[in-house]
């Protein structure tokens, strides 16, 4: 009795699978494509792959961080070169192509009639303004009139309150600059108030230039977007040199480009308020 199956009774060997035929040139080691033919995938393969190519920048990371001498330099080198194309495919992705006027030059010879009447375009590829403007709103950047403002110390901001039977405790503070609180604001019981806000340094309202049309309008505040100081000072309400607020532009007109009335506009202090007794600020456009 044949136990290996590699021959019957009659001594002849007994057929065995075909193997596909191949072509010339044709690698060797396809195997693997011929058993996902057959058989297909594993179950997990994909969540396998997408599992693998996930954990890919951890390694690149720890290649780059553990290379020294000049394999760390080669690796710089091809790494920045990829970021560098990659940064050149989605910019010439977020392209968009406009049409401009050509400079009116004076032609020479006749111009048929029929292309007198025709302006002719240039056609050019730029960034549209609203991709501009969501990358400044994502990096948190603006183009404001004044980029740097001088920091304010804490003991320049607020003053001191001695309280207690004996004046002795000192959790209290009184800021010292102009503020801003919203219209339902009512102050907590001094037992429990940390930082005292005066009413004579409280504003409502702000005299904010328009720096296209020239023009300065005195508008109600709505809000403080960000005090460069900090954000306990942008959460507290304070208004200093710098500060980026909020303002009610309703009765301005400003429309957007699809119609709908714009009623509240980031603008920029450009003065020192507890100084001067007013805020004023230029608009953001």
């Amino acid at each position: 009795m044949d136990l290996f199956g590699l021959s019957n009774r009659c001594g002849q060997t007994k057929p065995t699978e075909t193997s596909p035929t191949r072509t010339l040139g044709s690698p060797q080691g396809d195997y693997i494509e011929l058993h996902r033919k057959r058989n297909g995938y594993r179950h997990d393969h994909f969540e396998r792959k997408r599992k693998k190519e996930a954990r890919e920048v951890h390694k690149r990371s720890q290649i780059a961080q553990k290379s020294l001498g000049i394999k760390g330099k080669m690796f710089a080198k091809k790494r920045y070169a990829e970021k560098a194309q990659m940064k050149k495919t989605l910019a010439m992705h977020e392209e968009s192509s406009s049409r401009r006027k050509v400079d009116d030059d004076v032609q020479e010879g006749a111009i048929p009639a029929y292309l007198l009447d025709r302006e002719t375009t240039t056609r050019a590829k730029v960034l549209s303004n609203t991709v501009k403007q969501k990358r400044k709103e994502k990096a948190g950047k603006w183009e404001v009139p004044l980029p740097k403002v001088r920091p304010v110390a804490e003991d320049e901001m607020f003053r001191v309150i001695r309280t207690g039977k004996r004046k002795t405790k000192q959790w209290k503070r009184m800021v010292t600059k102009a503020t801003f609180v919203g219209p339902g604001f009512t102050r907590k019981p001094p037992k429990y108030e940390r930082f005292i806000r005066p009413s004579g340094l409280r504003f409502t309202k702000a005299h904010v230039t328009h720096p296209e049309l020239k023009c300065t309008f005195n508008l109600e505040i709505i809000g403080v977007k960000k005090n460069p100081n900090g954000p306990m000072y942008t959460s507290l309400g304070v208004i200093t040199k710098g500060t980026i607020i909020e303002v009610n532009v309703s009765e301005l007109g400003l429309v957007t480009p699809a119609g709908k009335v714009v009623w509240g506009k980031y603008a920029q202090v450009t003065n020192n308020p507890e100084n001067d007794g007013c805020i004023n600020a230029v608009l953001l456009v």
